[in-house]
This record gives C-alpha cells, sequence and structure tokens, in this order.
C-alpha cells in the first residue's frame, strides 16, 4: 500500500514524463519520415505544372544524351560547353515533354503503337530516319529499308545474346542509340498532331491571298528626302515621367524578367611566362634531337606531340601545303622546323615514302557470333569455294553478318589512314599489300573478315610522316604566380568600391553590371563560368567571390545587386522609353514645321529639311529593310498605298521624317493563282504555329527551376 501511495502522490510527475517520453517519439516518427520528404525535397532539380523532376531522372537523361553525342560524333568525352548544351537541351525537352502530354492527353490525343511501328519500319518511315547516314545506301545515295531492317534484326534482345561478349556490348550501345531516336520519333509526331490540330483551325482565305500575292507582285521606285531627329537637340524636348509611366505601362509585358544577380567581375587571363616559353623552345630543341637520332619514331611522337602517330603512307593531296612542299624535296631522315607560330611549335620528320596506289576499293565478308572452331571452318569452307570459283559477293549476302552484306560485302574505297582508323594495322596492311581480288583473312575487334580488293587507283608518291605539334602552356608556377598576384588585389580591395578605383592602376579590367539569370551558363562570354554563377544567387549584396579557374582566365567576382522575377523597374528602362517619347515629339515638330511651309516639289522638302534628294527601287509591302534607310514599316506602308507621282505629306518614321514620290510602280509578270497562294501562306502558318503552339505552352506553364542548386 505505501508503493502505491507513493505512485499516486508522484502521478503528476509520471503523467508529464510519459507525455514527454510520447512526444518525443511521436516527434521523432514525423523527422524519420521527413527525413524522405526533405530528401525528396534536397533532390528536386524541378517542378513543372506540379509535376516534380528530380536529380536521378535528370541526370539519366543527360547521360543517354552524352552516349547520344558520343556515338555521332566518335568521341570518348565531350568538352563541358557541349555538356552544357546538352543540359539545357534536356531541360528543355522534358518541361516540353510534360505540357505538351498534358494538353494532348486533354484532347485524347496519342501516338498509338501501331502508328509508331509504321514510322520506324513499315510503310511511312520517319523522315528523321531517312536522313541517318547508317540507313542510306552507298551505291544509289538514297535511304534504303532494307539496311534499316537488318539494323533492326541485330539489335534484337535474342540476337545479341548469340553474339561474343566483346560484341555484345557495340549492339547493346546500338540498341541504346535506336531507343533513343524512337523516342523522339514518337515526341515529335505528337507534336506534329497538335500543330497540325490548330492549322486546321487558322487558314488562309482569298482575301489573304490577294493580299499576298499583291504585296509581293507590285512593286515602287521612290524619289525622297529625309530630316534625321538626331538634327533636333535633345535638349530641346522635353519629356514628362507621367509620360513615361503611361509608355511603360502600355509596354509592362515586354519587361517581364526572370530572377537575376547583378555582378561585376575581373577576368584574368592565364598565359604563359617568359620562362615557359624559354623552357618550350629547350625542350622542343631536344626532341628535335632526340628524332634525328633515334629510331624510335613512333614513342616519341605519342609521347610529345598533341597529334598521335599514324602508322601509314600519305600522297601529297592528303598534306597541307607546308607539309607537301617539305616532303616533296626532303630525303629521307630529314627534319622540317621546328616553327613557332599562335603559341605552337610544330616539327616534321620525314620517315619513309614509297610508290603506291594512293587508296583501294574493298570488299569483305564479316564472320562474327561463333566460336573459334566454327569461324575457322566456316572461314576454311569459304576460302575452299572461292578458289573454285564461287562469286565473293553472293557468298557475302549469305554469310557475311554486317550491312555490307546487302551490298555484296562492298565496303568502299580506302586510304591507308582511313583502313587504319576504321578497322585496325592488320586490316591496312592486308588490304595495300594484296593483289587485285585476291582474298585475304583479317581479325579484328569486329570479327573475322574475308577481305578482297576490287580496285585501286593509280600508283603515286607517298609519305609516312612523323609530325609533332606542341602547344606552349603555362607551368604551374606561372599559374600560381597569376593567382597570387591576383589574391594579393583583392585581399588589399576588399569592396565594390576599392576594385573599382583601384583596379585599373592595378593592371585589371573591371567588367561592372553585368546580370546573370540562372539558367545562364557563361559569364559574359568565359567558358566554364558557370560556378561563379552559382555562388552569386548562393550570396548576398557586397559578397566578393573565391578566386574561379574558369578555362583558361582567373575570375573573381562581387554582387552588386539583386533581381526580383517579375517585371523590371521603370528606372531600368527610363531611358530607352524617353529616348523613344522625344523621337515621336520630333516627329511631331518637323512634320508641323513642314506642313506649315506648303512646300510642293521633293526638291524645296530637302532644301527644308537640310538634306538632299536620293532614290531606291523594288519597295512592296513586304520588304523588310529598305536599301540606304533601313526598316521603316511605316513608309513601307504609305508607299504602297501611295498614287504614282504624287507628292506625299511628311510621313514620321523610326530613325526621321520622310517625304516620297513614288516615279514608278512595277508589277511582275506572275500569273495570280489563287490555290497556289493559299498553299504558301498555310504553310508559313503551319511551320510559324508549330513552333509558337509548343513555346506558348512552356511559356504560361508553371516551371519551378532549380537547376542552379546542382549545375
Amino acid at each position: 500500500m505505501a508503493t502505491l501511495e507513493k505512485i499516486r502522490s508522484k502521478a503528476g510527475l509520471l503523467v508529464l514524463v510519459v507525455g514527454v517520453a510520447l512526444f518525443a517519439f511521436i516527434i521523432g516518427d514525423f523527422l524519420n519520415s521527413g527525413s524522405t520528404y526533405f530528401r525528396q525535397s534536397q533532390e528536386k532539380i524541378a517542378e513543372i505544372e506540379g509535376e516534380v523532376i528530380n536529380i536521378q531522372d535528370y541526370q539519366a537523361r543527360v547521360n543517354e544524351m552524352t552516349e547520344m553525342y558520343k556515338m555521332q560524333s566518335g568521341s570518348t568525352s565531350l568538352p563541358e560547353e557541349y555538356m552544357t548544351q546538352v543540359r539545357q537541351s534536356v531541360f528543355d525537352a522534358m518541361v516540353q515533354d510534360i505540357v505538351l502530354n498534358d494538353v494532348t492527353s486533354k484532347l485524347g490525343m496519342t501516338v498509338s503503337s501501331e502508328e509508331l511501328f509504321d514510322m520506324v519500319q513499315g510503310e511511312n518511315i520517319s523522315p528523321l530516319i531517312q536522313q541517318m547516314q547508317m540507313f542510306v545506301n552507298p551505291q544509289t545515295g538514297m535511304f534504303d529499308k532494307s539496311v534499316l531492317l537488318n539494323f533492326l534484326k541485330q539489335i534484337d534482345s535474342d540476337n545479341i545474346a548469340s553474339y561474343p561478349a566483346d560484341q555484345q556490348a557495340q549492339l547493346v550501345q546500338a540498341r541504346n542509340f535506336w531507343l533513343f531516336w524512337e523516342k523522339n520519333i514518337k515526341r515529335q509526331r505528337l507534336e506534329q498532331k497538335y500543330a497540325t490540330l490548330l492549322n486546321k483551325a487558322i487558314t488562309a482565305n482569298a482575301l489573304d491571298a490577294k493580299d499576298a500575292y499583291d504585296a509581293n507582285v507590285i512593286n515602287s521606285d521612290i524619289v525622297y528626302a529625309m530630316q534625321s531627329y538626331s538634327t533636333i537637340p535633345d535638349s530641346t524636348i522635353e519629356v514628362s515621367e507621367s509620360e513615361i509611366r503611361d509608355l511603360y505601362n502600355q509596354r509592362k509585358e515586354r519587361y517581364k524578367q526572370k530572377e537575376s544577380v547583378v555582378v561585376d567581375y575581373i577576368a584574368v587571363d592565364i598565359r604563359p611566362s617568359k620562362e615557359d616559353y624559354d623552357n618550350a623552345q629547350a625542350d622542343i630543341e631536344s626532341v628535335k634531337e632526340e628524332l634525328a637520332s633515334s629510331d624510335r619514331v613512333a614513342d616519341i611522337v605519342n609521347e610529345y606531340s598533341e597529334v598521335p602517330y599514324v602508322d601509314a603512307f600519305f600522297s601529297g593531296r592528303h598534306l597541307d601545303p607546308e607539309m607537301k612542299k617539305f616532303v616533296e624535296t626532303a630525303n629521307i631522315g630529314d627534319i622540317y622546323g621546328p616553327v613557332f607560330e599562335n603559341d605552337k611549335y610544330t616539327m616534321y620528320k620525314l620517315v619513309d615514302k614509297t610508290v603506291a596506289p594512293d587508296s583501294v576499293k574493298v570488299s569483305h565478308i564479316m564472320i562474327a557470333g561463333k566460336s573459334e572452331a566454327e569461324t575457322k571452318a566456316l572461314v576454311d569452307s569459304l576460302m575452299g569455294a572461292l578458289k573454285g570459283g564461287a562469286d565473293f559477293a553472293e557468298l557475302a549476302k549469305k554469310h557475311s553478318v554486317d550491312q555490307a552484306a546487302e551490298n555484296g560485302g562492298e565496303l568502299g574505297w580506302f586510304t591507308e589512314a582511313t583502313a587504319l582508323r576504321g578497322v585496325n594495322d592488320d586490316f591496312k596492311n592486308a588490304v595495300f599489300s594484296s593483289a587485285l581480288n585476291e582474298v585475304s583473312v583479317v581479325k579484328s575487334m569486329y570479327g573475322t573478315h574475308l577481305v578482297k580488293v576490287t580496285e585501286k587507283t593509280s600508283n603515286v608518291d607517298k609519305y609516312k610522316i612523323a609530325d609533332i605539334e606542341k602547344t606552349v602552356t603555362y607551368s604551374s608556377k606561372t599559374n600560381g604566380n597569376i593567382y597570387n598576384e591576383l589574391n594579393q588585389f583583392i585581399s588589399e580591395n576588399n569592396s565594390k568600391d576599392k576594385m573599382e578605383a583601384n583596379a585599373k592602376e592595378a593592371g585589371y579590367n573591371l567588367i561592372t553590371g553585368a546580370v546573370v539569370t540562372k539558367d545562364n551558363q557563361m559569364l559574359g562570354s568565359i567558358k566554364d563560368s558557370r560556378p561563379v554563377i552559382r555562388w552569386a544567387f548562393q550570396n548576398g549584396k557586397g559578397s566578393i567571390s573565391e578566386i574561379f579557374e574558369c578555362d583558361d582566365k582567373f575570375v573573381v567576382a562581387v554582387v552588386t545587386g539583386k533581381i526580383k522575377e517579375g517585371y523590371r523597374p521603370v528606372d531600368m528602362v527610363s531611358s530607352s522609353l524617353r529616348s523613344e517619347l522625344a523621337a515621336k515629339k520630333k516627329g511631331d515638330k518637323i512634320v508641323e514645321e513642314l506642313s506649315a511651309k506648303n512646300l510642293t516639289s521633293i526638291d524645296a522638302y530637302a532644301q527644308a529639311m537640310g538634306s538632299s534628294v536620293d532614290s531606291v527601287k523594288f519597295i512592296n509591302f513586304n520588304t523588310r529593310r529598305i536599301a540606304g534607310i533601313g526598316i521603316e514599316p511605316t513608309l513601307n506602308a504609305m508607299i504602297s498605298m501611295a498614287g504614282v507621282n504624287q507628292l506625299s505629306a511628311p510621313v514620321k518614321g523610326n530613325n526621321g521624317v520622310y517625304v516620297f514620290d513614288v516615279y514608278a510602280r512595277n508589277e511582275d509578270k506572275k500569273e495570280y493563282d489563287e490555290a497556289e497562294e493559299i498553299r504558301t501562306l498555310n504553310s508559313a502558318n503551319a511551320y510559324r504555329i508549330g513552333f509558337q503552339a509548343i513555346q506558348s505552352l512552356v511559356n504560361k506553364a508553371d516551371v519551378v527551376d532549380n537547376r542552379i542548386r546542382f549545375y
């Protein structure tokens, strides 16, 4: 009982302890479950119309497009400026996909699997596929559906599994290439459907056709005089703040702006020092001595030069003029250079020369996807058949596993260099040492080849050259010196005002008032400067950055202002608005003064304007830029409506006031074809509406872009 009483006496404390424990349990559970929410928020790269794009999905699309660029360019990596373009293209595509899918799904508009099949391998192959060089028949130069179908057969999952592991990777890459374009074809078709729907609602009629015809076929020749607005001093024209405000309100939609940061920055070139140039000259002279005395030509070139050694003979037509001039008069072992130009040393050595065909035409039978024993048996069988008189082209069509099979195994023409780059050294040696119609067996990473040379060009002089090219670069010491000097300047001038006051004296150029948005990839024209922009958005006004190394420059920036998303304030655009209003008032003043003089000839107007009479021909309503005058749409319209040999009243333009006289009107002999004019207008509208429709959806979409946090 005593124990029970103790518990009762402490009941309040017990309730408090239990309550705290329960709260800790509940809040702990919330935080644990909430950590997923916070993590998802941190991984959100964008939100489009409420649909979240996370960093993993976005990066996967970037990686996919990067691989496509690599495959098409033959590169193993892409420079940062290419990656910047890839990231922007992927983001734009993802935004467009979401807004387009949203509007088309509401309309019940889709691309069916049957429709997609028809576009990729049916009767109506997409133009996107037909334009791909890999599906062009080399003999006709035209798209060949059989080549496409053979490719699709090769990349079929079941077919890929039958190949050796080293070839499977290439086929999987080819399959991914195809799936990438298949998705793009589907999206392109959906865009076309949506654009077509809109185009059908906006069609030209007979009146449109006649107006378009008249605007193009009726031309006017004029004499004119012009008084520029610059003849009236700005000081004589008053423009009130209320007038500027009224014009701003009329134009306000033009002044929409994204969130921006204003920065001042110093960019310092990282250039080699005199010591670097001296060291580079000593190095190239040392390499010249080694190149002259050593047989290790390939090793020396590959170790020192920016271009690899190519173990192949070249004819003179494949060499640049300076190299061609050298080899035609040099003896084997002679060296040209080193020559220094544009920060680069160039040096050649003539390694060997010969007389041989420049190019050979080659056919082959490629065997792949079989065991070593099966391959040997098939090679022996085919060689026996060929010795017995079998037709090489027919055997290629039956047994070769590559696309050339459809063309009897014909690969086309090769120089030594293209044979080496396209396959390997064994292939190059075989095709350039074989007699005509002799069959050789060559192995490569692609499989085993039975190779036959079917044609050769005439013998020419050919040269094997060691080519050394070396750009002088800055040393780590030079890099450090430039960095330290800039760092010292920033330490001593650690505010915007001090930087502005002392930069010029210290030898630095301070760029002021640069405005950057979140989607800008470069600060000015500085490559690889995206990190500076990211820093600017993450720091407040007055902050001075660390020193960034951007490509070949050191950059330091200071945040001088922040601009919120919305509309540019009137004071930021008042200068241009004031100039426009002043020009209008100058025009009114000039017109009033000229009209009061009751002038009756173009010469009298020219004298009153303080100008001279000039002429221009072939002006029509659609003339965008009038020769000698510029862009003056009001003048275009007035000329088109004016009578012949009738002096016009003064016309206010963009740059001045004009008076003109149409002295001749010409009409093209083109016969009016209403149906053709309507077709032309509808075609032009289709292109314009197709682009503007998607862009309009994007512009109106609610897009939250967080890429600045990641890239």
